[in-house]
C-alpha cells in the first residue's frame, strides 16, 4: 500500500511539473517555469481543451459532465449530461455551454450550470458548435450542419455525402466554412451554400476579408478562393499574375486574423504570412520545436490563437506567445495532459492533467480587451434581421387570405425546421404586420412567431415595440416574444423593464406586468448573472404585496425558478 501511495503521489507531481531549466536559461529562451496559480480535482479525464469565456473555465469530462471553475479557481457548477458525451463543448458570448451527448441529443447549458434545452440531432457532434453574430448555433454532426437559434427552434439542415473533411469555422460575412472531401463549402446564415471543387483535399480553410478564403494544402501549396471561380489565385497557377509562395513545410495548424495567417508547421516552427504582402514576414521557433531538439516526439495535435495581444500556439506537449512582429514571448512545455491546453483572455493557460486535475498557470499580465458591455466581446456584424426592410414590401400579405397563407408557411416552416432562407424576408413582414392596420389577431400571431425565430438582433425592436405600443394585449406579446428569444446579452430588454416598471408612472396593467414577470424570467435563466441580478430586482419588485394578485403569483414563480 505505502509503494503504491508513493507511485501516486509521484505520479501528481509529475504530471502537474513544467519543464524547468535554471533561471539564466530560462530568461534568455523566455521559458516560464512558474508553478500552477491554482489547482482543482476535476473528478474524471478532460475530452478536451477546457472553454475560457465570461470569467470563468469550462472543462468536459469523460463521466458526462461539465464542470466550470471561475477564474480564480473557485467551483461553480457541475453539470451531468446524464450519458456520454462527445468531446465537444463551445460556449457563446453570454456563457452559454453547447454540447452533445454521444447518443445526438443536443444540450444548451446557461451560465450557472441549469440546462436549458435538448434537441435531438440524430447524431453526436463532430466538431464544435460554431455560435453566429446573433448567437445562432451551427451544430455540424458526421455529415450534416443544423443551425438554431440560441433558444433551439432549428432554422435550417444541410447534409452532404460524405464527412466533413475540415471542421466548420466562422468566416468574415458570419456564416461557416468547412471542406468535405475534395470539396470547400461557405453556407451563409440563412442556408445559402457556395462550393468550390478543390485540386485535392485541402489540409486547413481558413477566412479572410471580403469572404475570401485561403485553402492549405499538404503538398504546401496555397490558394485563395473568392465569391467567383475566377478568383482563384494559386501557387501552382501559371495563369495569374499574383501567385502565392510555396509554404516551407506541411502546416500542422493555422489561424487567420484579417489578411494575415499564423501557421505552426510539423518541424515545430512558426510563421507569419502576410495575403496583401504575398509573403511570409517572419518565423520562430515554438515550444514544439524545442522539445523536438530534445529529441522527444511531439503530439500530432496543435491549436492556434491570434487577438490584439499576439499569437499562441497550444499542443499537449505546452504553448508558445508570440507578439506580432514574431519576437518570442514566453513557452512552456508541460507532461502528462490528457488535451490541448486552453490559454484565456486573462493571460492564463489552464490544462486538463492525466492526473484529472484542472491546472492554471499565470503567464501574461495583458489582459485581452473585450468590446462588450455585460459579457464578452461584440459580434464582429450584423444579419440585418433586426429591422424591416422595405425591399420585402412586395411580399406583404393585402387581405386576410393572403395572411393567412403567410402564416400557414411561417408554422410549417418552424414545426419541420425549414425556416431556411426564407428567414430575412419572413423576419421583417413580421415586423411590418405587428405595425400594420389588420386585426390584432394578426399582429398577435405575427408577434409570436417573431418570438420563436427571432434572434438578439430582433430584441432592440421589439422592446421598442413595447415602448410605444398603447394597447396593453400587444405590449405583453411582445414582452413574452423578449422571453422566448431569451438571450439579451447587451442587456437591452431587461434595462428596459426595470426602468419603465420604475419610472415615468411604472406599467399598471397586469396582463403586461404578469408578461414582463415571465420574460424577465426566462432572459436571467438563459443568461444568468450578471443579468440575472437586475432581473431579480425587477421580479422582486413584481412580486410585493402591492401588485396584482396574478403578478405577484407569476413574479414569485420566476424567482424560485432562478434558486
Amino acid at each position: 500500500m505505502r509503494s503504491f501511495l508513493i507511485k501516486c503521489v509521484f505520479f501528481l507531481f509529475a504530471s502537474a511539473q513544467v519543464f524547468c531549466q535554471n533561471e539564466e536559461t530560462a530568461r534568455g529562451q523566455g521559458l516560464f517555469t512558474g508553478s500552477p496559480f491554482w489547482r482543482q480535482a476535476l473528478g474524471g479525464v478532460v475530452l478536451s481543451l477546457p472553454h475560457v469565456q465570461a470569467q470563468s473555465a469550462v472543462v468536459a469530462l469523460d463521466g458526462g459532465n461539465i464542470k466550470a471553475y471561475s477564474t480564480a479557481g473557485t467551483p461553480m457548477w457541475n453539470y451531468s449530461a446524464r450519458g456520454k458525451i462527445s468531446p465537444y463543448v463551445t460556449r457563446s458570448r453570454e456563457g452559454t455551454s453547447y454540447l452533445s451527448r454521444t447518443n445526438g441529443a443536443f444540450i444548451a447549458v446557461n451560465r450557472s450550470g441549469r440546462e436549458l434545452w435538448r434537441r435531438s440531432l440524430g447524431n453526436p457532434l463532430c466538431a464544435k458548435v460554431v455560435v453566429g453574430w446573433d448567437g445562432r448555433l451551427f451544430a455540424p454532426t458526421e455529415k450534416r450542419i443544423s443551425c438554431y437559434t440560441a433558444a433551439g427552434t432549428l432554422l435550417w439542415t444541410k447534409t452532404f455525402d460524405l464527412p466533413f473533411s475540415i471542421a466548420p469555422k466562422l468566416d468574415s460575412g458570419g456564416g461557416i466554412i468547412f471542406a468535405v472531401g475534395d470539396e470547400a463549402c461557405r453556407l451563409d446564415p440563412f442556408g445559402n451554400i457556395q462550393t468550390w471543387n478543390l485540386p485535392n483535399k485541402p489540409a486547413f480553410l481558413l477566412p479572410l476579408e471580403k469572404l475570401r478564403i485561403m485553402a492549405l494544402y499538404t503538398d504546401r501549396s496555397m490558394a485563395i478562393l473568392g465569391q467567383s471561380e475566377d478568383w482563384f489565385f494559386s501557387a501552382q497557377s501559371e495563369v495569374h499574375s499574383a501567385l502565392l509562395p510555396m509554404l516551407p513545410s506541411v502546416p500542422a495548424a493555422a489561424v487567420s486574423m484579417g489578411n494575415n495567417i499564423v501557421m505552426t508547421f510539423n518541424d515545430g516552427r512558426t510563421a507569419l504570412f502576410s495575403i496583401d504582402e504575398r509573403k511570409i514576414m517572419w518565423n520562430g521557433d515554438s515550444h514544439i520545436k524545442e522539445i523536438m531538439n530534445r529529441g522527444v516526439k511531439p503530439e500530432p495535435e496543435v491549436e492556434m490563437l491570434f487577438d490584439e495581444r499576439g499569437i499562441y500556439v497550444l499542443s499537449k506537449n505546452g504553448a508558445t506567445g508570440f507578439s506580432h512582429d514574431g519576437k518570442r514571448l514566453w513557452f512552456t512545455t508541460l507532461q502528462n495532459t490528457a488535451a490541448v491546453p486552453a490559454f484565456g483572455n486573462d493571460g492564463v493557460l489552464y490544462s486538463g492533467g492525466k492526473d484529472w486535475i484542472l491546472y492554471a498557470y499565470k503567464i501574461e499580465d495583458r489582459v485581452l480587451p473585450e468590446r462588450g458591455d455585460i459579457y464578452g466581446p461584440l459580434p464582429e456584424g450584423s444579419y440585418g434581421t433586426g429591422s424591416p426592410k422595405s425591399t420585402y414590401m412586395n411580399d406583404f400579405p393585402l387581405d386576410e387570405y393572403e395572411m393567412q397563407n403567410f402564416f400557414d408557411r411561417v408554422n410549417s416552416g418552424i414545426k419541420t425546421g425549414r425556416i431556411e432562407t426564407n428567414e430575412p424576408a419572413w423576419t421583417s413582414l413580421l415586423m411590418m404586420i405587428s405595425t400594420s392596420q389588420f386585426h390584432i389577431k394578426y399582429k398577435l400571431s405575427a408577434l409570436h412567431y417573431l418570438g420563436q425565430i427571432g434572434s438578439q438582433e430582433t430584441i432592440p425592436w421589439l422592446i421598442n415595440f413595447f415602448r410605444r405600443e398603447n394597447d396593453p394585449t400587444l405590449r405583453a406579446a411582445a414582452a413574452n416574444a423578449v422571453g422566448t428569444i431569451g438571450v439579451d446579452p447587451q442587456g437591452v430588454a431587461i434595462q428596459s423593464f426595470l426602468f419603465l416598471i420604475v419610472n415615468g408612472g411604472g406599467i399598471k396593467d397586469e396582463q403586461v406586468l404578469t408578461a414582463v414577470a415571465s420574460a424577465t424570467g426566462a432572459l436571467c435563466r438563459f443568461s444568468g448573472p450578471p443579468l440575472s441580478e437586475t432581473g431579480i430586482k425587477i421580479l422582486s419588485i413584481l412580486s410585493a404585496g402591492n401588485q396584482p394578485p396574478v403578478v405577484s403569483r407569476q413574479a414569485k414563480k420566476e424567482l424560485a425558478s432562478l434558486r
